[in-house]
């Protein structure tokens, strides 16, 4: 990747192949979000993402509106596009279609962009764009569930092979330590509000739950030291926001932390180095005072 890096930061290159590489990157991203949608709906089912062992009649129903068995058109498979052409409605009976799918396809597009501009052409941006459109799912899989997938944090903490191999951002002390420096404590806040909990109410819960200590361990594997705890603190804040939004609204008192862990870990895994670095060194300059 060599060749390729800082291209979109190079003040000489031509708008024209930045907004073309872009626009590319978008499609590819939203193409790749209709199949983060799939995940989403059949993993936590436990049916197969990919169709396999799945009968010809399961296959051919699958393709059909739930609601008047009409066929899906190939036409109408178009990510984003389709839904806003036939705006958000079935083509033949004029049920609705969930928002979902487009903002799931949008959001990973997006995101995509994002992240090549914030890391330019490199091996890092491509595995950051991987880890993106895995937070979107262990974010909309724990919205919908109250659980996040072990099989996803497992391949986020893998991540960090590829990672320290094709990447020279963080050190390996710094992905040992980031993997335990938000994990540890948040899995004894997990025990020990569990004891509580559990002597209070006779219910076995914890204030934070084990999919969301795994999920930081990987996260800090992947990101290290400083970039980890970033990701911690906009997502404590991110999951608060949301909680009282929620409550407000609904009533609703009892949430995931997942969606908000992985706003913050998106965010950590662009920004979070140089948020980390502005911090200490404001404290370095008001220490000197």
């Amino acid at each position: 990747m060599t060749g390729f890096e800082n291209m979109l930061h190079d003040p000489f290159m031509e708008l024209p192949f930045k907004i073309m590489f872009l626009t590319i990157v978008f499609i590819f991203g939203i193409c790749i979000g209709s199949f983060l949608n799939v995940v989403i709906l059949r993993l936590p089912a436990g049916e197969s993402i990919l169709g396999i062992g799945k009968s010809d009649e399961e296959k051919e129903k699958a393709s059909h509106c739930m609601t008047c068995g009409a066929k899906i058109r190939p036409i109408d498979l178009i990510p984003v596009f389709s839904w806003l052409a036939l705006r958000g409605k079935c083509h033949s009976c004029g049920a609705k279609i969930s928002p979902r799918y487009p903002i799931v396809e949008s959001l990973n597009g997006i995101l995509y962009v994002i992240t090549f501009m914030v890391l330019d052409i490199n091996a890092g941006a491509i595995i950051t764009c991987i880890l993106m459109s895995l937070l979107i799912i262990i974010g909309f899989m724990d919205w919908d569930t109250m659980e996040i997938d072990m099989i996803l944090v497992g391949i986020i903490f893998l991540l960090a092979v590829p990672a320290a191999i094709f990447t020279d951002t963080v050190e390996l002390k710094h992905r040992i330590i980031g993997a335990l420096v938000i994990s540890v404590p948040f899995f004894i806040i997990g025990e020990v509000s569990r004891i509580f909990i559990r002597k209070k109410f006779g219910e076995d819960f914890r204030a934070i739950e084990q999919g969301d200590t795994a999920l930081m361990l990987a996260a800090g594997a992947l990101l290290g030291t400083h970039a980890v705890i970033v990701s911690a603190f906009f997502g404590i804040i991110i999951a608060a926001l949301m909680g009282l939004i929620v409550k407000r609204v609904t009533g609703r008192s009892l949430l995931p932390f997942g969606p908000g862990l992985a706003v913050g870990i998106a965010a950590g895994a662009l920004w979070g180095n140089q948020i980390a670095q502005w911090y200490l060194g404001m404290l370095a300059d008001k220490t000197q005072v």
